[in-house]
């Protein structure tokens, strides 16, 4: 089972886009996907007009087990969603001897997946360290613009010094840079930088289009809203490449 965030400390960058037509993609892969949010927004619940008895806040302060936050949402599609009272959750776990483990002991938990994906608030929090701290993969997505750049310069650092103090070996393992826009000479010069910096686990760019940002409105993914829109075709590229991974052992699949 892999294990994988989508993660970046910077907000606005596609995270939650990402997190859920890549979920939705590898489903229809056929492979069993569990998608997690860990954003107080809870927006995967409002993207995908979701009606949870359960959330994530929940299991963490130990009223429901995990598996009774489980929703489907499609085919070998299933979402733990998360919701406003999450923001107490930073407040929760500074008050836990063993704060960094509960992500982990709560989601090592669950079975039954060929993948669970994590999508991450934009902070440095004590939640964004359990994910980490449990996941074995990290997807970041970059906007193509200079902040965007700015923001996974400094990636590695934080990584490596969350591997270090929770004891665990997470990687970057793809780098997905996202609101592309091929007129736009920033866009295409950031690109340039995020595959020099990253020239082996760079992903095809994610392509700006008004359809992602429109299939939220009506609960779907981009391949149910527009199928044949551009932003369905760059997220199938996508897929393609992360079922390609799957041969490839992780240590090796990181600049």
């Amino acid at each position: 089972m892999r294990t994988i965030c989508i993660y970046n400390h910077k907000g606005g960058v596609g995270k939650t886009t990402t997190a859920i037509n890549l979920a939705a993609g590898l489903s229809r892969q056929g492979r069993k996907v569990l998608l997690v949010d860990l954003d107080p927004q809870g927006n995967i619940d409002v993207s995908l007009k979701l009606k949870a008895e359960n959330d994530i806040y929940e299991a963490m302060t130990g009223k429901v087990p995990i598996q009774k936050c489980i929703v489907n949402v499609a085919t070998n599609f299933d979402c733990i969603t998360s919701k406003e009272t999450l923001t107490k959750a930073e407040f929760f776990l500074a008050s836990q001897n063993s704060s960094k483990l509960i992500l982990r002991e709560l989601l090592g938990s669950i079975v039954g997946y060929d993948y669970i994906m994590v999508d991450c608030p934009p902070s440095l929090g004590v939640l964004n360290q359990n994910v980490l701290a449990f996941c074995r993969e990290a997807f970041v997505t970059v906007s193509t613009d200079f902040l965007g750049y700015d923001a996974l310069r400094k990636m590695q650092d934080v990584i490596g010094k969350i591997n270090l103090a929770y004891g665990n070996n997470i990687r970057v393992t793809k780098v997905i840079p996202t609101l592309y826009d091929r007129r736009n000479r920033i866009c295409i010069d950031t690109l340039k930088e995020i595959k020099m910096m990253y020239p082996t686990i760079t992903s095809t760019p994610i392509r700006y289009n008004s359809k992602l940002k429109e299939a939220p409105k009506f609960g779907q993914s981009i391949f149910k809203y527009a199928k044949s829109s551009i932003g369905a075709k760059d997220y199938e590229q996508l897929v393609i490449e992360v079922v390609a991974m799957e041969k490839i052992p992780i240590h090796a699949s990181a600049d």
